[in-house]
């Protein structure tokens, strides 16, 4: 069949009912048969199921006549070969005639033989004789085949065989069938990806073999395909785990990834444990990220990822770092009514609260102090400092030292200094 975009935009047209052709052989008069019994004995086979070993006159008139009803009724029929020529196979059909049919009709076939049997349709009558068709007989039992797998709703093995305006040209089992482009890809396609060639598997959407239509969906089966694998994923994953995915797109909070073809999202506050906004820039479409599951959400087909989460908490970092009653030196940077704030070195920021200032009372920025570590703020990163107590541990260090140093009087001169 050959099938071109008027053809598929209008299924309605059928150019084979179109040419109202005579039929080209005559049913045989039985009586007068009968009265040449040279016929009998010059009789040959003209069909694979029969042998004219057995035959009577009669039957083997019968069976040229059944035969010829068939032709004539474009029905599909069995004949043998009787020669083969450069581009043309001629065959037997009967009251010692031939027909042809164009040796390139057996294209990816074996090429027939003399006494070989081949299956063909009537075409049409010209001038050089009965024109049989063996490839609209293959095509029609691939439309009978084809019809049944459209019947029972089952995939169909096919391949690319043309590239056209708007989709592709599919070969089913000899049969020839359209794949628009928005049947072609998951949520459709507006060019062309697949090659000729390509083995695709698809299913039957639209069917007749009256108006020559044959429509079919690649789409379909990735779609049932790429169900199955999410499922088959979600039931396989749980929270907590670490997997890896890819950056699909980001917006103004948030990055969406694709694992395993479900869409998965990180909310801002689990991009970074500081600064997510500008952690958030550097997740750009197609970027490969480790992340771990913290919400499945099976019924919607929805994960919920975070990227901080396999990333060192910077506040239990600062913790081991700078644990409690631990003294540093910091450097003031800036001074606000609530505090001042200060850095211990170039990536670790402190805080001193008012009421954390020594005896001095509040520092400058550019000072250097000496305080206590009494914390870690989780929200911010920053370690918790004192001048006021490393001033109360100074203190009691040299009160400790005074008396550790000082003299010791007994008691009979305590009592004596009383005498006195």
């Amino acid at each position: 069949m050959q099938v071109n975009e008027e053809e598929l935009q209008q299924p309605g047209q059928n150019p084979e009912t179109e040419k109202q052709e005579q039929p080209v052989v005559e049913a045989v008069d039985n009586t007068q048969a009968v009265e040449q019994p040279s016929v009998k004995e010059e009789a040959k086979p003209e069909t694979a199921e029969e042998s004219v070993e057995n035959l009577s006159m009669d039957q083997i008139l019968e069976a040229e006549s059944a035969l010829v009803k068939k032709i004539n009724a474009r029905e599909m029929v069995s004949l043998k070969v009787v020669q083969v020529t450069e581009d043309s196979v001629y065959v037997n059909i009967g009251e010692k005639k031939e027909a042809v049919i164009p040796l390139s009709e057996f294209e990816n076939e074996k090429t027939p033989e003399p006494g070989d049997e081949v299956t063909a349709i009537f075409e049409r009558k010209s001038r050089e004789g009965t024109i049989m068709s063996h490839r609209r007989a293959r095509e029609r039992v691939a439309y009978a085949s084809v019809q049944k797998l459209f019947e029972a709703g089952s995939r169909v093995k096919g391949k690319i065989t043309d590239i056209i305006k708007g989709g592709y040209l599919v070969d089913l089992n000899g049969l020839r069938a359209f794949m628009p482009l928005s049947l072609s890809e998951l949520g459709g396609a507006h060019k062309h990806y697949l090659p000729t060639g390509a083995k695709v598997k698809v299913y039957i959407t639209d069917f007749s073999e009256k108006d020559k239509k044959v429509i079919v969906s690649r789409r379909k089966v990735l779609e049932e395909d790429e169900k199955a694998r999410k499922e088959k994923t979600l039931s396989e994953i749980s929270e907590g785990a670490i997997v890896r995915g890819v950056v699909s797109r980001t917006t103004e909070d948030s990055v969406l990834v694709r694992f395993q073809g479900i869409d998965g999202i990180v909310r801002l506050e689990d991009i970074s444990w500081k600064d997510p906004k500008e952690a958030l820039q550097k997740y750009d479409r197609g970027v490969r990220v480790r992340c771990k599951i913290l919400a499945i959400d099976r019924e919607k087909e929805l994960i919920t990822f975070g990227f901080k989460q396999i990333m060192p908490n910077p506040a239990i970092m600062l913790r081991r770092k700078f644990p409690p009653r631990s003294r540093v030196k910091a450097k003031i940077t800036a001074v606000s009514e609530a505090g001042a704030d200060a850095k211990i070195n170039d990536t670790v920021d402190a805080f001193i609260m008012t009421e954390d200032y020594g005896a001095d009372g509040a520092p400058s920025a550019g000072d250097e102090v000496n305080a206590v570590v009494v914390g870690i703020n989780k929200d911010e990163f920053k370690v918790k400092l004192s001048i006021r107590r490393n001033e109360e541990q100074e203190d009691r260090k040299k009160f400790q030292a005074y008396f550790k140093e000082g003299p010791h009087f007994t008691l009979g001169q305590i009592l004596n200094d009383k005498d006195k």
